[in-house]
């Protein structure tokens, strides 16, 4: 166990213990990203991307290998529902997964042109659906298949759950990434792996609209890829040595730091306080004070 807790400001005592540990729970993977929680099963979900396959950890049983091949998926997260929601490279889609095993397309193309490489995926409580679309998948083989991009940019999609129709929601991000929304689902967080890497957020209107581009916080060393928010509307982003916590105006006030290049981060386990780590090769939790957001 490795003590991981780094005081920058006050406030992060009010989220953290400090006597709390950074427990591996898992390794042997390439590159472990988009962690999701499954209350329901008590079990977490994550990806292998460049191993073209996801995990499944449980408390009383640790990890096992969730699918394979898994379509080089990355993102995940859970819709109103309970289903799985994925994002996949090699299959340029926007999968859900009902707790049977049925696998259905949401969306693979849009304007009659394939989607680049699917890479996280938020769902607002109306069941609006957001997704980037980075070309990371298209760029080699190593985390799908390696092919021009048929719709030339990168992209943050909105697809209505209803209607099933999919738009261009924001057009001004070099290679967005990681998503996620405010407490009350008024702002949208994006996370930008291209340049200039940083974090900038967006106004989410009633008609789902995204507007107002802001910018939110620029880790260092840089590295914000997947992010959750907590209850309070804190952010908590991956980064190049850990994880690291801003407050709702974008002043960092804690890290948890990882032994390994982080990608993602999740809340879950029991009481929700359980922040989950993918980080390079491994699984990694270590317990907070607070839950996600999506969970309060």
């Amino acid at each position: 166990m490795i003590s991981s807790y780094v005081l920058v400001d006050d406030a992060f005592r009010d989220l953290v213990d400090f006597d709390a540990d950074l427990v591996k729970l898992a390794d042997g993977c390439i590159w472990a990203e988009g962690p999701v929680w499954i209350p329901a099963e008590s079990a977490l979900v994550w990806s292998d991307v460049r191993s073209n396959r996801e995990w499944r950890w449980t408390a009383a049983d640790g990890a096992a290998v969730f699918r394979e091949p898994s379509n080089h998926a990355n993102g995940h997260t859970l819709d109103r529902d309970g289903n799985i929601i994925t994002c996949e490279h090699s299959s340029n889609s926007v999968t859900k997964r009902t707790p049977d095993g049925t696998y259905t397309t949401l969306v693979d193309n849009v304007a009659g042109g394939r989607l680049n490489s699917p890479n996280d995926v938020v769902i607002k409580s109306d069941g609006t659906l957001y997704f980037t679309d980075p070309p990371y998948g298209i760029l080699s083989d190593d985390e799908g298949f390696q092919r021009d991009s048929e719709i030339g940019e990168n992209y943050v999609y909105r697809l209505n759950s209803e209607t099933g129709m999919t738009m261009v929601a924001a057009d001004q991000f070099d290679h967005p990434n990681g998503l996620a929304f405010s407490p009350n689902e008024s702002i949208i967080y994006i996370a930008d792996t291209g340049e200039p890497q940083n974090i900038r957020t967006m106004d989410v209107a009633a008609d789902g609209n995204l507007s107002n581009l802001q910018f939110f916080a620029a880790p260092d060393p840089p590295g914000s890829d997947g992010l959750r928010v907590d209850q309070y509307g804190n952010v908590w982003t991956s980064a190049g040595d850990g994880v690291h916590v801003y407050s709702p105006d974008g002043e960092l006030i804690g890290k948890v730091k990882v032994p390994e290049k982080t990608a993602n981060c999740e809340f879950g386990g029991p009481a929700g306080t359980t922040l989950f780590i993918t980080a390079s090769t491994s699984l990694y939790s270590i317990e907070t004070r607070v839950v996600d957001a999506r969970r309060a």
